[in-house]
């Protein structure tokens, strides 16, 4: 079938007659596996030879047998370990002339002139004067009859592509670098144990997480936990901090409060350039306030562990890229580094984004700390005044009086993450001078009037619980729209924050009609998605979604490995999400599957039958385990039980089959970081709008507003965050089976076929553009790739 012209096709580059060599670099960061995976197993896919550099630059110098090919095999069953099975070394050679002669001597005799580097700012310095002095290295390495003018000539060009690998996401130009994610996991893992024996001992807990120069690790996950204090770099605490710390330490415990986090990054310093450790946090409110008080280093528990399945797609995706950026460079290309901007894959050039990178630490060194958060970039600085925002209270005395009064609710099926934008959206609420009333269990108790003032130490540590404390329930409020509109009445709602998924985008839709019957609802209202199908029209994320694809990544690892002593096994399991397919897709890239069916995609009997082949062939090698998805509802024949029954008897003798539902635990557990702060944030920023809108619309002593854009939804479109009239997103919405007409995700599919050995057409009409850094680009979360 011929392909649309508007859109543009990876099968018109080749690889053929190319040689690229993937390394990793500087320090190991989870997901740097998946990235290696994605360049080895595209580079073959295109036709490229494809090496690995083991042992990083040092491996390079070195040569040998430390720059091995790589075969499609060779990358099985390494998506889900963590650090970098190819090795990773600080190389003091390499930094030497003679040792990048060296490094180009070995390099040539194999042919190689593309380079795929993954590591941190500093290595990817190193690959850039690499390539600058290349054709200088080439002509010395002539001159000592190492290689002769045809080879000088035949491999005359260097290119070089990176990706960042780093824990600390301290590399400008990208909302977030491999590892990142995973080290959150980790942070939020120790955080949520220590609370529990905190609690138990009304102790005070000091935490150390990495981040010698960048505080983000810091600073998210103490907005993940809803720490008391952050100390952090870039931002040190303004003199007489070290009273105001104890005042607000003992503010929480005066509250009832029986515990104090305190999250010290390593590199914490005051506004002289004096460190601040967590020894010095200590000793401090032990001798102010006498609190029972520990202190946790974390250290390199951070850089261990499984990537999370935000790792492993993030890393999947630029993996691929990189490999497409290498196919289309040419010798006047500049060396780029493949970077993620909200939730889509860009190329920048190298150097830009190293040297913005520098000028961060060279404004925190000549102690311009604003300028610093500045060029962190919007995340970070988003980030920094959403924390200020919810963990110190002002005094009543600082209060505005905005005698309005905001509603909050829970629609439609629980998500993690949830509880965390109540916290969110009530303490902003509060900040901004509103009343803040709770309903519970959606519009069911609220016709009933189970509606009650909330107060700031109300939602105190509910970040980190699971599921919905407010309780929620998918009744709509069509039917009982007089009874809703009485409550309004009778407690003077002014404005209306929905939190929830499909539902809740029907119940504002009804609301919104309403509005012509019903004064009542002629007032700002504002919907949050929450579900884990993440099947809401108007967003590429939902809340909830990401601890779901942990979830079912996670169990994915497990059941593939009980099959380690086993030869030749098949796996099929069956995920949740209605009738979309974003987590059987999604799901599938980050578990390294071999199929995900899904309803989108329709799939018959011949399609079965070519996967069953397709995986037979595969097992005749040393693959010995296969993975199959199956979306709930993407066939009403082809169940769960046909495909597991198809592949057992179709693969009689090669390999044998297991099924697995996972249901319900695809909805359960405490929310992952990427949930807290996405809830986090875009309860805040849908407050914010609120407040906006009720003193936009206040007329003649009370709220009246019936526009379109009065009634929105809040979501994350590529790179930007969007509020988004429902009534617009009408046209968008397929009612029927509960998902949007037009999906992002599904383009992400042919790369988890691609992955899997599939010949298959990859649409990389977004992919190609060199872009330039700049300071203004949209980086409103970073809710950065993915997922």
């Amino acid at each position: 079938m011929a392909q649309p012209d508007n859109k543009k096709f990876f099968e018109n580059l080749t690889g053929a007659g190319k040689a690229i060599a993937v390394l990793t670099s500087g320090g190991d960061a989870q997901g740097m596996n998946a990235a290696v995976r994605a360049v080895v197993r595209m580079g073959i896919y295109v036709g490229a030879k494809v090496y690995f550099v083991h042992e990083g630059y040092q491996g390079m110098v070195d040569g040998g047998d430390n720059i091995k090919e790589a075969k499609w095999e060779s990358v099985s069953s390494m998506l889900q370990v963590g650090g970098t099975v190819i090795g990773s070394a600080r190389c003091k050679d390499f930094r030497t002339h003679e040792g990048r002669l060296k490094a180009a001597h070995n390099l040539v005799k194999r042919g190689i002139t593309n380079l795929c580097v993954i590591g941190g700012d500093g290595s990817l310095t190193g690959a850039n004067l690499f390539r600058e002095e290349w054709s200088g290295l080439l002509a010395e390495l002539v001159q000592q009859n190492l290689i002769d003018e045809e080879a000088a000539q035949k491999y005359s060009a260097l290119h070089i592509v990176g990706m960042v690998g780093s824990i600390d996401n301290d590399f400008c130009g990208t909302d977030m670098t491999i590892g990142t994610d995973s080290a959150l996991h980790r942070i939020i893992e120790v955080v949520d144990a220590i609370m529990t024996t905190a609690q138990s001992h009304q102790r005070t807990f000091v935490l150390e997480v990495m981040g010698r120069h960048c505080g983000y690790l810091a600073l998210v996950s103490a907005l993940a936990c809803g720490a008391d204090w952050v100390l952090i770099p870039e931002m040190p605490p303004e003199d007489g901090w070290e009273e105001k710390m104890c005042q607000k330490l003992s503010a929480t415990r005066s509250r009832g409060s029986r515990l104090n986090i305190i999250i010290v990054a390593e590199g914490a310093i005051d506004r002289h350039g004096k460190a601040i450790t967590s020894s010095i946090v200590k000793d401090l409110v032990v001798q102010c306030l006498g609190f029972d008080t520990r202190v946790t280093i974390l250290g390199h528990v951070q850089r261990g562990g499984t990537p999370s399945a935000f790792d492993r797609i993030l890393a999947s995706r630029m993996g691929v890229e990189a490999v497409l950026a290498l196919l289309e460079t040419t010798a006047n290309t500049p060396a780029c580094v493949v970077s993620l901007c909200g939730n889509q894959s860009v190329r920048l050039p190298l150097m830009e984004c190293v040297q913005m990178t520098q000028q961060v630490q060279k404004a925190m060194d000549e102690k311009r700390f604003e300028e610093a958060v500045r060029l962190r970039g919007r995340s970070f600085e988003n980030n920094l005044r959403t924390y200020k925002l919810l963990a110190h209270r002002k005094p009543e005395s600082e209060l505005p009086h905005s005698n309005y009064n905001v509603a909050v609710l829970n629609v439609g099926a629980p998500a993690a993450g949830m509880n965390a934008a109540v916290r969110s959206a009530v303490r902003v609420g509060i900040s901004e001078g509103h009343k803040m009333f709770a309903v519970s269990d959606g519009f069911e108790g609220f016709y009933k009037g189970q509606i009650k003032e909330v107060k700031w130490a109300d939602v105190g540590g509910w970040t980190g619980q699971g599921g919905s404390l407010l309780g929620t329930k998918r009744t709509l409020p069509a039917k009982y729209i007089e009874k809703i509109a009485e409550q309004m009445r009778k407690y003077n709602i002014n404005a209306l924050l929905v939190i929830g998924g499909f539902e809740a985008l029907e119940c504002l839709l009804q609301l919104n009609e309403a509005r012509s019957h019903y004064e009542e609802f002629c007032i700002p209202l504002c919907m949050l998605p929450a579900t884990i199908s993440n099947n809401v029209p108007g967003t590429d994320l939902s809340i909830g979604a990401d601890t779901a694809l942990n979830a079912i990544v996670e169990t994915c690892d497990r059941i593939k490995q009980s099959a380690s002593g086993t030869k030749h096994r098949v796996f099929i399991i069956e995920t949740m999400g209605g009738y979309c397919g974003y987590l059987a897709s999604v799901g599938g890239l980050a578990a390294g599957a071999d199929a995900a069916y899904i309803y989108e995609e329709p799939f018959d009997i011949r399609d079965l039958q070519s996967n069953v082949e397709h995986l037979t062939e595969k097992m005749k090698t040393s693959i010995q385990r296969g993975l199959i998805l199956r979306n709930e509802n993407s066939n009403e024949n082809y169940t769960t039980d046909f495909i597991y029954q198809l592949y057992s008897e179709e693969g009689r003798g090669v390999f044998d089959c297991r099924k697995n539902v996972l249901g319900h635990m695809q909805q359960g557990g405490a929310p992952s970081p990427f949930d807290r702060n996405f809830g986090t944030k875009i309860a805040a920023k849908a407050m914010q709008w609120i407040t906006k809108k009720l003193n936009e619309s206040y007329r003649q002593g009370r709220v009246f507003a019936n526009t379109e854009d009065s009634a929105c939804l809040l979501g994350m479109r590529r790179r930007a965050m969007v509020f988004q009239p429902v009534v617009q997103l009408k046209d968008e919405t397929d009612f029927v089976h509960r998902i949007p007409k037009e999906q992002w995700w599904l383009k992400l599919r042919p790369l988890m076929k691609i992955l899997a050995k599939y010949k298959t057409s990859y649409d990389v009409s977004d992919s190609g553009q060199l872009e330039h850094v700049a300071l203004n680009r949209p980086r409103e979360s970073e809710v950065s790739a993915a997922i």
